[in-house]
């Protein structure tokens, strides 16, 4: 969430309103805030007359204390005592609600772009780089669910069967292909960057859920288990409440950690060329990267981080490109996000397969994950990011659309043949 002083000051206040109004107009987070500012002002009211009234308390209670010394009657004044004590109690349990309203309020509140991020909507975003030169769409070159289905690798008629629309079923050397990519993914991260690798649940609680920032805004993107227990929409949830709740030392930072899970999403109102295939689906594979990193370390983390996702596009020969998301686009909790995009020829078009984003410390202050610059100082929340690297299926329909070949097979690149086990997928899978 956003620094709650914000809304305490007038100019604070005003410069992130207009900050936020670069997402796009919205009469609901408008109204939103406004109700905080006066949350805040009514907070800081009822803090005062509490304020107000303890000190009378006080004054009081010395006046007792002083009756008592020279042995007066203090009778008539502890009755003053009682009324003034319950007084207070009231007064704090008033600015104790008002902030736990404003606080339950504040949690809808999105972050507030970096100011390098382009105002308005995805038409404002911005191709800041490109690798590799796209394949030219020739005319023999089909999309990816016809050479998935053409040699026996994607089954979408029985995962439908199985768990409906949108669950796909990867078959003989489709399977061994996204077990060698998140192979080829994590020992890249692992291996050449650094990256320390986690396997974590898939199942978390609401409140590691309400610290990433999908709730409590986007419960009905989520699949919920009983309990009250969720199926990770992505591994960032996991990776990123890891420290929740702790103090890290300057010198443990940065914490960068990787791992490969699936993912469940319930993509409600997707439809249309969307989600043919397996360009958006409700479970699919993932290797996330996160970083844990000091606020004045934070901006140049997000390119290092965004270069190491660009690095498996890189060895796989992927053509991609780099684009800085416009404010209106940004997620909810996103302070500055770039895509990689990569080109899908058959499908003539360019697919997301992974977003790079950094957070600044709205993540850090839901879960209260901090560090102490130096010892004996006070401690500051850290700033966090994450990337995808990669999301497996539109990896797989760039790779399938990429190296088809016009009798139909699919030539695998370098980098995956030693963990496929075979240059290139035929017709039936072989």
């Amino acid at each position: 969430m956003i620094d709650p002083r914000v809304f305490r000051d007038a100019d604070a206040f005003a410069a992130a309103r207009e900050r936020l109004a670069r997402r796009g107009a919205d009469a609901g987070l408008d109204a939103l805030l406004g109700d905080l500012r006066a949350d805040a002002e009514l907070r800081r009211r009822r803090i005062a007359e509490a304020d107000a009234l303890k000190a009378e308390l006080n004054a009081k209670s010395r006046q007792v204390g002083e009756r008592k010394k020279r042995g007066e009657d203090a009778s008539p004044l502890l009755a003053d005592l009682a009324a003034l004590s319950a007084r207070v109690d009231a007064a704090e349990a008033g600015a104790r609600e008002v902030d736990d309203a404003f606080h339950s309020r504040l949690r809808f509140v999105p972050n507030l772009p970096a100011d390098d991020v382009p105002a308005g909507d995805a038409s404002h975003n911005v191709v800041v780089r490109a690798w590799g030169d796209p394949t030219p769409a020739e005319a023999w070159r089909k999309a990816h669910w016809d050479i998935g289905r053409a040699l026996g690798i994607l089954d979408f008629e029985r995962g439908a069967r199985l768990s409906g629309s949108g669950f796909p079923l990867f078959v003989g050397l489709g399977a061994r292909l996204e077990r060698a990519l998140i192979t080829f993914l994590v020992d890249l991260q692992t291996r050449e960057h650094g990256y320390t690798e986690i396997a974590p649940p898939v199942v978390v609680t609401r409140e590691a859920m309400t610290g990433t920032g999908q709730l409590p805004k986007f419960e009905g993107d989520l699949y919920r288990t009983d309990g009250d227990l969720f199926l990770i929409p992505t591994a960032e949830v996991p990776l990123t409440n890891l420290h929740r709740g702790e103090i890290l030392a300057a010198a443990e930072l940065p914490k960068r950690y990787v791992a490969s899970t699936p993912c469940f999403r319930r993509e409600a109102g997707a439809h249309g060329a969307e989600t043919r295939g397996i360009n958006r689906v409700h479970q699919f594979d993932k290797v996330e990267l996160v970083w844990f990193e000091r606020p004045d370390a934070s901006d140049a983390a997000h390119e290092t981080l965004t270069r190491h996702a660009e690095a498996a596009l890189q060895q796989l020969g992927l053509a991609y490109r780099v684009v800085r998301i416009a404010a209106g686009e940004l997620g909810f909790a996103n302070h500055r996000q770039y895509d990689l995009e990569a080109w899908a020829p058959g499908a003539r078009r360019w697919l997301e397969v992974s977003s790079c984003s950094t957070y600044g410390d709205f993540q850090a202050r839901r879960m209260d994950i901090r560090f102490r610059p130096a010892r004996g100082a006070k401690p500051a929340f850290v700033h966090t990011l994450n990337g995808s690297a990669l999301g497996l299926p539109r990896t797989v329909i760039a790779l399938l659309e990429t190296y088809q070949e016009p009798d139909g097979s699919v030539r695998l690149p370098p980098a995956l043949v030693r963990l496929m086990g075979v240059e290139r997928i035929g017709p039936g899978g072989a």
